[in-house]
């Protein structure tokens, strides 16, 4: 059952990789990300 979930998970990995290759879904990581900084606020965590 080991080796199933492994081949499984690797295969879910590669679909994620070559989506995100596509220029398309970089636009869409990109405005993802930079509205996710601008709702941050200071961008630190609060540790000191």
């Amino acid at each position: 059952m080991g080796l199933f979930s492994a081949i499984t998970k690797g295969a879910l990995a590669k679909k994620a990789i070559d989506e995100a290759r596509k220029p398309q879904n970089q636009a869409k990581i990109k405005a993802a990300i930079a509205s996710m900084r601008n709702k941050g606020g200071s961008g630190t965590t609060g540790r000191r």
